[in-house]
């Protein structure tokens, strides 16, 4: 066979694989990221903050030694204070004057009103600053030291930025990675699929690559085991029924000449029955009836045989439904039998048509009292064919065009059961279809659908 495997494409489950590798490394490195900024902001801050007190109680010892009620005492104290680095200073002298322009947080006030030490950050102008406040209940004067923050917040702002950098590096990373290693999961995966692909489209020697030691191998060496089963199992059945065609072509082969003899002497027989007796005249015409049909059944076995051989071609060409299925309805004798209704022209191998209209027209006149009608419709594409008959039962719709089937005794007459069988198998080399409907006790309609351009290929459909 020369079946042509379709690719198979895995890159859904290979991006599904490659975006779940990434946001598993990129929450993953997301969470340590933001748990690691956490960590290192509240340590930072915490030293600042540690570092602050500290040397605000440095700066109340000093303010307790200093002030003793003199106002030039604070004059003092401030210079003292504006001679150290790494804060300012802002007093508040009564609850009216104060020292500095820096703006005094107010919940920070109302903490320091209660006699409490306390502290808050407060930005201001953009710098940020931890504000420690104090009161100094023995000289009147409230303290607050502002601490500069601006390296804290921008020693974080540099963390964050590493950190982000991180994360987007560790994404794209796992990205690379994930894709690459989707490609190398899926690729065992990837030929088991075309393997499979190949074997349902006939190309039975495929097999997949060996060796590894995983369970890709084991899945490996599984299939090929089937495939090797599968295909000496297709070829035992295409023997056997390359064998069965050919014993039915030789069986039909051999047939033809005696019964080619047999025919002549039937007519012979026939010829002189009025010479006969009754009963003699009357075993003549069975003699020459069962040949007749035993002859029929022969030519119906070598048509089997052709078609299942695959050598019967189709010639295509435009003409008349209407006129075909007249002109075939009247070299049979059946004009006064059948009725046919509506036309058109189409585009089909009219001796095929007539191979199938014949089964058709043939097994409703058997079956329907001796008439039946013949429809035409939809631009020749759909030909109905119906019979007044009893009909064929629900449950034996199924098998009624298989070979040799004569499921209902009511419509089993004198024919070998191949007809409706080759009218399927021509039905099928014009790309068509043969459909049935019956109600028993209400007769059968048998459906001829055609295409409307014919198959391109002019060898049998199989």
């Amino acid at each position: 066979m020369s079946a042509v495997p379709t690719p198979i494409r895995t890159g859904r489950l290979r991006r599904r694989l490659a975006i779940a590798f990434v946001l598993v490394g990129g929450l993953s490195a997301g969470a340590l990221a933001v748990g690691s900024y956490l960590v290192v902001r509240h340590s930072l801050l915490s030293d600042s903050t540690d570092r602050a007190l500290t040397q605000a109680h440095v700066n109340l010892d000093l303010a307790r030694s200093t002030l003793h009620g003199d106002p030039a005492d604070l004059t003092t104290l401030l210079h003292l204070y504006a001679s150290r680095p790494g804060f300012v200073t802002v007093a508040v002298i009564g609850g009216r004057h104060r020292t500095g322009t820096l703006p005094i947080p107010a919940g920070l006030h109302r903490l320091v009103a209660r006699n409490d030490v306390a502290y808050q950050r407060e930005t201001v102008a953009g710098t940020p600053y931890l504000v420690v406040g104090a009161p100094m209940p023995q000289a009147g004067t409230t303290l607050y030291f502002y601490f500069d923050e601006h390296a804290v917040w921008h020693d974080l702002a540099v963390l964050e930025r590493i950190l982000v950098a991180g994360w987007i590096v560790v994404v794209l990373v796992s990205g690379v990675v994930g894709i690459l290693l989707a490609r190398r999961t899926l690729a065992p995966i990837a030929q088991a699929s075309a393997a499979a692909r190949s074997l349902a489209e006939g190309l039975l020697d495929t097999r997949l690559p060996q060796g590894g030691a995983d369970e890709f191998g084991a899945w490996a060496t599984s299939f090929n085991g089937m495939a090797e089963a599968l295909e000496a199992k297709i070829t035992e059945l295409s023997e056997a029924r390359e064998r069965e065609r050919r014993f039915t072509a030789d069986v039909a082969h051999e047939l033809r000449t005696p019964l080619t003899a047999l025919v002549n002497e039937a007519a012979l027989l026939r010829g002189h029955a009025a010479e006969m007796p009754a009963d003699a005249a009357r075993l003549s015409e069975l003699v020459a009836t069962d040949v007749a049909r035993l002859r029929r059944t022969a030519e119906d076995l070598m048509e089997i045989s052709r078609l299942d051989a695959g050598t019967e071609p189709v010639h295509a060409a435009p003409a008349s439904a209407e006129e075909a299925v007249r002109a075939m309805v009247a070299a049979r004798g059946w004009t006064g039998a059948v009725t046919v209704d509506g036309g058109g022209r189409i585009v089909t191998d009219v001796r095929r048509l007539e191979r199938v209209l014949v089964n058709l027209i043939g097994n409703a006149i058997e079956h329907g009292d001796g008439t039946c009608s013949v429809r035409i419709a939809d631009g020749a594409r759909r030909i109905e064919v119906a019979d007044d008959g009893p009909g064929i039962p629900e449950e034996h719709l199924g098998r009624i065009f298989e070979r040799f089937a004569k499921v209902d005794p009511a419509r089993a007459g004198a024919g070998s059961g191949l007809g409706l069988a080759i009218a399927a198998d021509n039905a099928r080399l014009l790309g068509g279809t043969l459909e049935v409907s019956s109600c028993a006790g209400h007769g059968a309609t048998f459906t001829l659908l055609l295409p409307e351009h014919p198959p391109v290929s002019q060898e049998a459909v199989r």
